[in-house]
């Protein structure tokens, strides 16, 4: 009984009893053949094309894993799989030359690598036609989709330094850094109905500070009610006296104390701080209230006058006049509610209030 051979990888198929002395380098060959199926490598020049080879029970380039394609090609060239030849390859087009190729069956359609296109490709013959899997760049665009849910099984997710989670528009939506040796973490945590969901500081430290930082002069903003346990502000003291033009810089305190006796009337202008106005931080229709102490001596002084940004601005003062003198040895306490109505322009609610 003559030896036949199996459809895609053409084996030799022994009968029992066949091929008495000669089994053993036929089952060889055999196992050749798988090899170069499973983990096989072949350069095949396509100057001008090229039909890969299926010799019955021997080896044949066409029967390799991985082809890299090579050679300067002048045209399109096609790489032809004889029909009926069931496979999968990855491909290599390493050619030089600006022009198309295509791997394709003898009689079916197949798939084209466009002229600049020099990747590698996942493709597989159904015997009819040779068919690209999609997965088109395995050294630089390999990006798997999920089909379902990601589990983690209990395991966790580890993401370098400077890294991000994307959206679908590979823009990056969460960035992440890291810190040696770090024991503190955000932790965040879902709710069932009626509950508030939960965003907190944990870790190894007794007492854990949660910063929120904007960019530049940008704002964290809470949108809806709000409610706040405690809150502290930033206290900036100073010791010297209260004279001249003093210039309050919201973005680095809200409260200003003065420890020196004041030497004399001053002019309080606010501003964003030395570079930035406070025009410019603060959008119509929006409110801050400052604090600023001055200690007096046996001669007071008071604040008389004041500046936004230096520009003269009548406050509208409590009790409906402004101050004309301070409190002798006393602490005299200035709030400013300062609310934007317009472009560069404030209305000024102020308040002169002594503690002694």
């Amino acid at each position: 009984m003559a030896n036949s051979t199996s459809a895609s990888l053409k084996l030799t198929v022994q009968a029992t009893g066949e091929n008495s002395g000669t089994w053993g380098q036929i089952t060889n060959t055999n196992l050749l053949i798988l090899e170069q199926a499973i983990g096989g490598f072949q350069s095949v020049a396509i100057t001008t094309g090229a039909t890969l080879t299926f010799s019955n029970g021997a080896l044949s380039n066409g029967k390799n894993n991985v082809l890299k394609l090579v050679g300067t090609i002048g045209g399109a060239v096609n790489v032809v799989v004889p029909d009926s030849i069931e496979k999968t390859y990855i491909i290599d087009n390493a050619t030089t030359g600006a022009y198309t190729v295509t791997v394709k069956t003898s009689s079916g359609s197949g798939v084209t690598w466009a002229a600049a296109d020099k990747g590698t490709k996942v493709v597989y013959s159904d015997g009819t036609n040779v068919v690209d899997t999609n997965l088109t760049d395995l050294s630089s665009d390999f990006s798997p989709q999920l089909s379902a849910d990601l589990d983690t099984n209990a395991q966790n997710i580890i993401i370098d330094n400077t890294k991000a989670i994307l959206d679908e528009s590979s823009n990056e939506q969460i960035k992440f850094s890291t810190t040696g040796s770090a024991v503190n973490e955000f932790t965040v945590a879902n709710a069932a109905t009626g509950n508030a969901p939960n965003l907190s500081a944990t870790g190894g430290d007794t007492n854990i500070d949660l910063n929120l930082t904007p960019k530049g002069y940008g704002r964290a903003t809470f949108n809806g009610q709000g409610k706040i346990q405690s809150v502290a502000e930033k206290v900036t003291t100073e010791a010297t006296a209260a004279t001249g033009t003093i210039n309050y810089d919201v973005l680095t305190q809200a409260v200003w104390n003065f420890t020196t006796n004041a030497a004399a009337n001053w002019t309080l202008n606010v501003r964003g701080d030395g570079s930035t106005s406070l025009d410019s931080i603060m959008d119509t229709g929006e409110s801050i209230t400052i604090a600023h102490i001055v200690k007096m001596g046996s001669t007071p002084y008071y604040n008389s006058a004041f500046q936004i940004d230096g520009s003269s601005v009548t406050p509208e003062w409590q009790g409906g006049s402004a101050p004309t003198a301070g409190n002798a040895s006393s602490l005299d306490a200035y709030t400013y509610t300062i609310i934007k109505t317009g472009s560069a322009t404030f209305t000024v609610l102020a308040a002169q209030s002594q503690f002694a």
